[in-house]
């Protein structure tokens, strides 16, 4: 294809993709969990080339994320645009409810008239369940759909979809909440409302975001219902072809261009090594998870797009079939609309952060993080350990290439082995690789690994270099697929490995015990856990993809 769309559209760690237009422009909004800011806007003009513009919630009175557990805070938020504004509806999940029956939750709504923001205050609407989407009638009526949690002994947890108006003059729900589907023992979620032809659509993300996900559809010529089944029991999954490169496809959103073709996008995953090789007659096929063992998806789950058609008053994909594509045609009356590329390196010359930085819980402040303490350097003020699910200095961007290089130079005078600064590869609390500057007592300025691998702390004693004659100390972390390499320079020239060869693929929602639904990110950070006084200064960060 000359023109075409290709999968995924947005790399690396952003799932849930909610999708709009307004106007000439497109944006999508993914979910962020612990990360702060939360819920990125990516912008397009042809549906093809994708720039990160911006966050929602930048502000702390619109997301609190202290103490939140790995893998809470932002569930798939669903923005929308309608009546001259951008309505965002999202999620911040206090506790992810694994290995608990309760779901502690809040749904919120947010506006901006400009998508740069500023977004407004939040609106607490309620707490029934996650996977929230605000649906603009054609009559001027607002409803809020999303799922039931059901906490009790003996119900499925996943009780169907109910749905609410909203009246924005009063800026709270009124009337009855309606149940109107439930599918019994099914994980049927991301519920969104379509309107096409005189029919209300609803449509589901099935099978849970893992290996079995996928979109499914039901519709009424009533908005309360009741909704009659799709006849073709999904629209998009890649669950019955373990060959494919996209997998884990679901969780969707409509859009519409300007000349009336229609999108799907929706979140999938690339593993590492696909299931070309297995016997697809595999006696122990039933088990998906046991066949996509070690395939891992260290990439997270990401946005591609899909084109899709109404077809005898039903959703299908224009390709036929319900596989993911890898590519799709592009919309004919969209020119071409690329972007400047990204820079590779981030000298902290700009007096904040780059857009492509997150932090973990808490905003950025001048408190811990500074761009003007020493001009063109970024310093960090050590703080709470990797481990805190409160005030970690740490800050990363996404992995988004199966083959990169990551170089910092650090400054850094440690005075207790309770300091430390470093690079850091990074999942959640409970999985990272840190290669990091610290101090011992005897030995003095030291720089090593340590690891914390499924919740299990460690310290690669092996891999400790010590370093009181380096004056300055340049920092790199290499990913080929699978195998993740350090390695550290006195003068950014004369480079030596630190320690072993790690297993990169770690960093996925693939491994370790428990659900996990975030992605890999690599950072800076800082550690005081005697006194936070002390800071590391770092030079620069460079972020360069390799081929595969």
């Amino acid at each position: 294809m000359k023109h075409c769309i290709r999968n995924p559209i947005i790399h690396g760690f952003n799932p849930d993709p909610s999708i709009v237009r307004a106007g000439d422009d497109y944006y999508i909004a993914n979910s962020t969990f612990e990360w702060f800011p939360g819920v990125p806007i990516h912008h397009s003009r042809d549906l093809v080339n994708w720039k990160l513009i911006g966050h929602a919630l930048t502000r702390q009175s619109q997301l609190d994320l202290r103490g939140i557990v790995d893998s809470a805070g932002v569930w798939a938020p669903s923005m929308s645009y309608a009546d001259g504004q951008f309505w965002l509806i999202y999620t911040n999940l206090f506790n992810t409810g694994m290995g608990r029956p309760f779901k502690d939750i809040g749904i919120y709504l947010t506006t901006a008239t400009d998508i740069n923001g500023p977004w407004s205050e939040p609106v607490g609407l309620n707490a029934i369940g996650f996977d929230p989407s605000l649906f603009h009638d054609d009559d001027g009526r607002k409803w809020l759909a999303n799922i039931e949690w059901d906490y009790r002994k003996g119900r499925h947890r996943f009780a169907g979809i109910v749905i609410q108006e909203y009246d924005p003059k009063q800026r709270k729900l009124v009337g009855p909440m309606t149940k109107i589907l439930e599918k019994p023992n099914i994980l049927c979620e991301g519920p969104n409302l379509y309107k096409h032809d005189g029919w209300y659509y609803l449509m589901m993300a099935e099978g849970g975001t893992g290996w079995t996900h996928s979109i499914s559809m039901a519709r009424s010529r009533n908005i309360l219902g009741p909704y009659e089944l799709d006849p073709q029991p999904v629209v998009l999954t890649a669950r019955d072809d373990i060959s494919l490169p996209l997998q884990k496809a679901g969780h969707g959103e409509l859009v519409q261009t300007q000349s009336g073709e229609w999108y799907l996008a929706h979140l999938a995953s690339r593993p590492l090594i696909t299931g070309a090789g297995l016997n697809q007659n595999s006696p122990d096929k039933s088990s998906i998870a046991a066949l996509h063992a070690g395939h891992r998806c260290m990439l997270g789950r990401e946005t591609c797009l899909q084109k899709v058609e109404w077809r005898d008053g039903w959703l299908r994909l224009a390709t036929g079939g319900t596989k993911p594509q890898t590519e799709v045609p592009a919309p004919a009356d969209l020119p071409p609309h690329p972007w400047p590329a990204l820079p590779e390196r981030d000298d902290f010359d700009a007096a904040k952060l780059e857009v492509n930085w997150s932090s973990l819980r808490v905003p950025v402040d001048e408190s811990w993080l500074s761009l003007t303490a020493r001009p063109g350097w970024l310093r960090l003020r050590g703080r709470e350990s990797q481990h805190s699910l409160h005030n970690q200095s740490l800050v990363a961007r996404r992995l988004q290439h199966f083959s990169v290089t990551i170089e910092t130079r650090l400054e850094f005078a440690p005075e207790h082995f309770t300091q430390s600064a470093g690079l850091i590869c990074y999942y959640d609390t409970r999985t990272h690789f840190y290669l990091r500057v610290s101090r011992h007592e005897v030995q003095g300025k030291i720089l090593g690994i340590v690891l914390t691998d499924d919740g299990v702390y460690d310290e690669l004693m092996d891999s400790q270099v010590v370093i009181n004659d380096w004056k300055q100390i340049y920092l790199r972390a290499q990913i080929d697929r699978e195998k993740l390499q350090f390695s550290a320079s006195p003068d950014g020239r004369a480079w030596q490995a630190v320690g072993p060869v790690l297993d990169a693929s770690k960093l996925s929602d693939d491994y370790g015990t428990g659900l996990h639904f975030t992605g890999a990110l690599v950072g800076l950070c800082c550690q005081d856990l005697k006194d936070h006084a002390v800071w590391g200064d770092f030079d620069y960060f460079e972020y360069r993809p390799r081929a595969a």
